[in-house]
C-alpha cells in the first residue's frame, strides 16, 4: 500500500435515529463541545445538560422523524453515496473515509482503521465551505488529538475551508440549473448563524461593527466566518449573472437576538409583507441535505412565507453526490 493516501470526509454528525434517546445522545454530545458553545465551563453544563437538551430532545426528535427516509439520515446518505463515486473517480492511490464529528461513524473508529491500513499521509476534509471555530475548528482540533493518541499515525493535513474553490462554486451553479431564476422576486443565500461574539474573534482588532465584509472581503477576513459567506454569495451571484437588487444574503437557525443579523426566517416574513410571491433560496453553507435545509428551510421558511402572503418558496438542493461536486473534491484534493 505504499504511497495511499487516506481522504476523511468529515461533516458534523446526526442521531443514529430520530428516536428521543439517540437524539438525546447526538445533542448531548454536540452541544458540550467547547468550542460549538462557547460560554463559561459552568454555564455550559447547567445550560446544556440541564436546560437545552431535556426540552429540545422530543422536540428534535419529530424533526428528525420527517427527515429521515427509509435508507436512514440523509446526511449519511449523501456521504455515502459522495465517499463511493470519489473514491472511483480518484482511483487505487486514494482510500476515502466518512467520519462524523459527533456520533457514528465516529472519526475515532474512523482513525484507528486508518493506523491500522499501512497509510502514508491522511488528508482531512471538514465538509464546512467557510470557517468556523464551531464546525471547522472543533474537526481540526479533534482530528489532531485522536491522531497525536495512536503511535505511528501517518503525516496529517488539513483543508481547513473551500468557499471560493471554483470547483465548489461550479457545484452550486450546476444546481441551479434546473430553475428559472428570474422567476423569483428575491433570492436569498442563506447560511449558518454564529453568535456575533464568535465572528469578533475571528478578527479580534477589528471591530465587528465597522467591518465591511458584506461589500468585500477585507484583508483580514480570509478566516471570518461572516465575510466568507458573503465572499461564496458574491461568486455564486456573480457566476449566476445575478444583479445586485436580485439577491440578499441572510443567517438561519438562530439560538437568540446576538446572532449575525440578518436573520433569515425574519427576511421571509418581511419580504412576503412587501408582496413577495416567489423566492428561492440557495443554503451554500452546507454540502448535504440536512434538517437545516429540509426542514428548516423548505417545510418551516415556506410555511411561514405563505402565512404572511407568499404563494411558492424554493430550496435549491445542496451539492449531496451530484457529479459537479465529486469534480470539485477532486479538484480540492488533488490539487
Amino acid at each position: 500500500m505504499a504511497n495511499k493516501t487516506a481522504i476523511v470526509l468529515v461533516n458534523v454528525g446526526t442521531p443514529d435515529s430520530p428516536k428521543v434517546h439517540d437524539v438525546r445522545k447526538y445533542l448531548t454530545q454536540f452541544l458540550n463541545d467547547r468550542r460549538v458553545i462557547d460560554i463559561p465551563w459552568l454555564l455550559q453544563k447547567i445550560l446544556v445538560n440541564l436546560i437545552i437538551v431535556p426540552f429540545r430532545a422530543p422536540k428534535s426528535a419529530k424533526l428528525y422523524e420527517k427527515l429521515w427516509t427509509n435508507e436512514g439520515s440523509p446526511l449519511i446518505v449523501y456521504s455515502e453515496r459522495l465517499r463511493n463515486k470519489l473514491q472511483h473517480k480518484l482511483g487505487d492511490a486514494y482510500q476515502v473515509f466518512v467520519a462524523m464529528r459527533y456520533q457514528n461513524p465516529s472519526m475515532k473508529n474512523v482513525f484507528h482503521a486508518i493506523a491500522d491500513g499501512g497509510f502514508d499521509h491522511v488528508q482531512v476534509i471538514p465538509m464546512y465551505p467557510q470557517f468556523a471555530e464551531s464546525s471547522t475548528g472543533t474537526t481540526i482540533a479533534y482530528a489532531q488529538k485522536l491522531a497525536n493518541k495512536i503511535k505511528g499515525f501517518p503525516s496529517l493535513s488539513f483543508t481547513d475551508q473551500f468557499y471560493k474553490h471554483p470547483g465548489f462554486i461550479k457545484a452550486f451553479v450546476e444546481q441551479a440549473k434546473a430553475y428559472d431564476l428570474n422567476a423569483y422576486d428575491k433570492i436569498i443565500f442563506s447560511y449558518h448563524g454564529l453568535p456575533m461574539r464568535q465572528i469578533q474573534k475571528g478578527h479580534p482588532n477589528v471591530p465587528t461593527e465597522t467591518c465591511q465584509c458584506s461589500r468585500a472581503l477585507p484583508s483580514h477576513g480570509a478566516h471570518c466566518y461572516r465575510g466568507t459567506c458573503y465572499e461564496t454569495t458574491r461568486l455564486l451571484a456573480k457566476a449566476l449573472e445575478l444583479p445586485a437588487d436580485r439577491y440578499e444574503v441572510a443567517f438561519q437557525s438562530r439560538l437568540d437576538d446576538k446572532w449575525i443579523k440578518p436573520y433569515s426566517d425574519k427576511r421571509v416574513e418581511e419580504l412576503a409583507k412587501e408582496g413577495a410571491k416567489k423566492l428561492l433560496f440557495f443554503a451554500p453553507a452546507f454540502v448535504a441535505d440536512c434538517l437545516e435545509t429540509t426542514i428548516e428551510i423548505e417545510d418551516e421558511y415556506e410555511e411561514l412565507f405563505r402565512e404572511h402572503g407568499g404563494e411558492t418558496l424554493h430550496l435549491v438542493p445542496s451539492l449531496n453526490d451530484s457529479d459537479a461536486w465529486v469534480e470539485g473534491l477532486h479538484q480540492i484534493i488533488t490539487e
